[in-house]
């Protein structure tokens, strides 16, 4: 297990970690995140193990661009609209899946959960490894924190920890999925319904 706060010198190092399959807690713009690489599913089993989280419960992944979301996802011009207007923020949007490794990896049937977040940290991670598997670091059923200590003694089994202390804002993005133009709200956030509409 490794502990640092977040600097450039250190990124390289984590990327390694990542690509070699290993898991790591960072800082998002909502709260701690915990990661991995999303292609590599030991990895992303060991984050289930650790968050005792229901198989049934798909995680959301984390992309640096909407070059990235294009890539592994279809998106129609609404999606695209929002995506463009609201990313990177503490919003999540549900899109049909393309990208067949992806939904071997993550066990998908059609859809997909993206989003950007506004976190410097998290972008510099996410401009070296594209796409994240970016889920809060929390025991599934107990309450979020933004809280390193916390953090650390929910997830002993981590292999980096990165601590910033950029304020984050301590509840989950909002999800949404659009189906035949409506707006439908999976998740209740920090964004509302009525600021979506505007958009659209």
């Amino acid at each position: 297990m490794i502990n640092s706060g977040y600097n450039a010198s250190n990124i390289q190092s984590v990327i390694t970690i990542i690509k070699n399959g290993g898991i790591i807690i960072f800082p998002t713009d909502t709260i701690y995140g915990i990661g991995c690489d999303p292609y590599n599913q030991n990895a992303v089993e060991q984050i289930y193990k650790l968050k005792r989280r229901d198989r049934n419960k798909l995680f959301p992944i984390l992309a640096y661009s909407y070059k990235y979301i294009s890539k592994i996802a279809n998106v129609n011009n609404i999606e695209k609209k929002l995506i463009q207007k609201l990313f990177p923020g503490p919003i999540t949007i549900l899109l049909k899946i393309k990208d067949k490794k992806l939904k071997k990896s993550l066990k998908l049937k059609d859809k997909i959960a993206v989003r950007i977040p506004n976190n410097k940290c998290a972008l510099t991670l996410l401009k070296e490894c594209k796409l994240l598997v970016g889920t809060s670091a929390n025991i599934s059923g107990i309450n979020l924190t933004t809280n390193i200590i916390k953090c650390k003694k929910n997830f002993p089994n981590y292999d980096y920890f990165i601590s910033d202390n950029t304020r984050m804002i301590g509840v989950e993005s909002t999800i949404i999925e659009i189906i035949n133009k409506d707006i439908i709200i999976r998740r209740k956030g920090v964004i509302k319904k009525k600021d979506i509409e505007k958009i659209i």
